[in-house]
């Protein structure tokens, strides 16, 4: 099985699984994607709504657990991230789809909204540490929030890492090179993924191109770790 029908059997079978548990754990991205990309030009925006559609979905998908610094604040504590996300200057990102990645000028509003998310967090981090940290904040937390809001790019976690890699799709680091590796990859099969990613939708809005790739890559790595014998590509 080549790469292209691993990504349409394993997001396939995400998406299934998601939508056969109406209450399950992984629907809280639709939730929150789905209020943030209905707000979006809205003029009665209730932030402090969003903020809490944020936290729960972070909180589902791992972002709380004991060592985490948000576990120390309330959701209240993305209020501001949540305002900056809804600036209409990001709303090319929402929910693009690869080819538009290959506008430099929007590359250039991925590396803002990176920046953005990265200095407000790694304060609060420092703020809850108390003292002075040598790892860098996780790219896992920014690429969920991206993920979560805008839908632009894969969440960056373990399992998806795990999985761009064994395929040999893109770097395990998040940056412009690597998100412009799964472009090219979704651009050359975009006539095999569109017709499945088509048929994925949350309240009548579209999976994005990058969230079919998060939930296939992801399943992956998954399988992977459960050694259930996915082959390495060659």
């Amino acid at each position: 099985m080549d790469t292209v029908d691993l990504i349409i059997k394993s997001s396939t079978e995400f998406y299934n699984n998601l939508k056969a548990d109406e209450n399950g754990r992984y629907r809280s991205w639709e939730h929150c994607y789905s209020h943030f990309i209905k707000a979006r030009g809205s003029k009665e925006v209730d932030y402090d709504y969003l903020s809490l559609q944020l936290a729960f979905y972070l909180a589902s998908w791992g972002m709380y657990r004991g060592s985490a610094f948000l576990l120390q604040k309330d959701y209240k504590v993305h209020i501001p991230v949540v305002k900056e996300l809804l600036n209409e200057k990001y709303d090319a990102l929402a929910g693009i789809d690869c080819i538009g990645f290959k506008d430099d000028s929007n590359q250039k509003l991925l590396q803002d909204i990176n920046s953005f998310l990265e200095r407000y967090y790694d304060r609060i981090r420092h703020e809850v540490k108390e003292q002075e940290l040598k790892n860098k904040l996780s790219v896992t937390l920014i690429t969920k929030i991206l993920m979560g809001t805008l839908g632009c790019v894969p969440a960056y976690d373990r399992y998806f890492i795990s999985g761009i890699k064994n395929q040999k799709i893109a770097t395990g680091n998040y940056n412009i090179k690597s998100v412009m590796q799964l472009v090219t990859f979704y651009e050359e099969n975009a006539t095999r993924l569109e017709p499945v990613r088509e048929k994925m939708e949350v309240e009548g809005l579209p999976y994005p191109q990058m969230k079919m790739m998060d939930m296939g890559f992801w399943q992956i790595g998954f399988e992977l770790d459960t050694n259930k014998g996915i082959k390495t590509a060659h």
